[in-house]
């Protein structure tokens, strides 16, 4: 017994079959039928092989689900529901790698990083309470 949509005879495409992306051909998020558009509209090289687009699709969809991933463990940290440009900017300086990858990128809106010197933090006093009348002096 032959599907539904098949052609007698079960030779050749059926007319009610439908179109998979290349995208969920691959188990991909990320398009790789505009990713190969692009590359090959940018003139990178002179022919774009079949699998570079998928390739280059799969490596931008882990990138973003990590960035993505640490800025949400970022905006659940300052407790908040909504990733703001402030959490992407705390997960990707934190990473150590994606630092380096993000070395020379700046993130509008993203702040810095909380960084106080040390030197320029109160100094602890002892239980002795060498510390009289509140200032500090130098011993060298």
């Amino acid at each position: 017994m032959s599907s539904p949509g098949a052609t007698p005879g079960g030779r050749g495409k059926s007319k009610a079959s439908k179109s998979i992306s290349r995208s969920a051909k691959a188990g991909l998020q990320f398009p790789v039928g505009r990713i190969a558009r692009f590359l090959k509209a940018g003139k990178y090289a002179e022919r774009v092989g079949a699998g570079a687009p998928v390739y280059l699709a799969a490596v931008l969809e882990y990138l973003a689900a990590e960035v993505l991933e640490l800025a949400g463990n970022a905006a659940r940290d300052n407790k908040k529901n909504r990733i703001v440009p402030r959490h992407i900017q705390l997960a990707v300086r934190n990473d150590e790698e994606l630092s380096k990858l993000l070395g020379t990128v700046t993130i509008a809106a993203g702040g810095v990083l909380p960084n106080i010197h040390t030197i320029l933090l109160p100094k602890k006093t002892g239980k002795g309470g060498k510390d009289i009348g509140g200032s500090i002096s130098q011993e060298f």
